[in-house]
């Protein structure tokens, strides 16, 4: 994960494993077999992804590299962490895979980044990334609308682009250097109920709501969440047995070099 302003919160973004942990499992099945070397999962978080990784590559060098403390005292599972800023990185040794799940969303100027990764393999290599495209969704779009409309002074998002492309942009960045498999999912989340909380509100606080927080004063951020919430119960109405359903796509590549 990326460096920010304050740092992320473990046991928040662990209350959803089991959904931000299928798409990194999904991309795992995804992902070919490198040659020997080190496997590198980048934005590794609280190492989630660590006990799967190394299950499929047993006998390889494990390295979780994330850029925030607190998640990386929370990892376990690899054979060595680097804390370090993803878009100024460098391995010791060109790793074989690098694996990257939800985090280079966070970074800009994928024309750039995705070439650059690329090129930090060995060859034969693999870059297996994921990252979610949510951003044009109900759950994404009304923070930008709210915080605009609420906080004008802090917040512009004219010309918004979003950060994550359509997957066959990808594929047309990266076919150049080598093979490429790109795909998206929608995935249908199914969420329980909050005490005092719209559930998709549950979801995002921990990473998407993060940078609107973090400009916000405790009583301007408790009227940004009263808003939110209340945009959100029209968009995602509750379910008869009280959860909601929040579609989320995800877009998916894989890149091997050649030998």
């Amino acid at each position: 994960m990326t460096a920010s302003l304050t740092d992320w919160n473990p046991g928040a973004y662990s209350s959803f494993r089991g959904l931000r942990l299928r798409p990194a499992l999904d991309l795992l099945m995804q992902t070919g077999t490198p040659p020997a070397g080190d496997i590198i999962d980048l934005g590794c978080g609280d190492g989630a992804m660590a006990a799967a990784l190394r299950a499929r590559f047993p006998k390889r060098r494990l390295v979780g590299v994330d850029a925030s403390p607190a998640m990386l005292a929370q990892a376990r599972g690899y054979d060595a962490t680097a804390e370090a800023d993803i878009a100024q990185w460098q391995p010791d040794t060109p790793p074989v895979l690098i694996f990257s799940n939800a985090v280079l969303q966070w970074l800009p100027d994928h024309a750039q980044l995705m070439p650059h990764l690329a090129g930090l393999l060995a060859p034969g290599g693999i870059l297996a990334v994921q990252m979610p495209r949510q951003s044009l969704a109900p759950s994404h779009r009304f923070m930008r609308d709210i915080a605009a409309a609420l906080f004008l002074d802090r917040f512009d998002f004219s010309g918004y682009e979003p950060p994550v492309w359509p997957a066959q942009t990808y594929w047309r960045l990266l076919a150049p250097l080598g093979t490429v498999e790109a795909w998206q999912t929608d995935y249908m989340h199914r969420l329980d109920p909050a005490d005092g909380a719209h559930p998709v509100r549950r979801f995002t606080e921990s990473t998407a709501m993060r940078p609107f927080l973090a400009q916000l004063t405790a009583e301007e951020a408790d009227h940004f969440r009263a808003a939110y919430d209340e945009a959100l119960a029209h968009a995602y109405p509750v379910e008869a047995d009280g959860a909601v359903l929040m579609p989320f796509r995800r877009v998916f590549f894989t890149l091997t070099l050649p030998v």
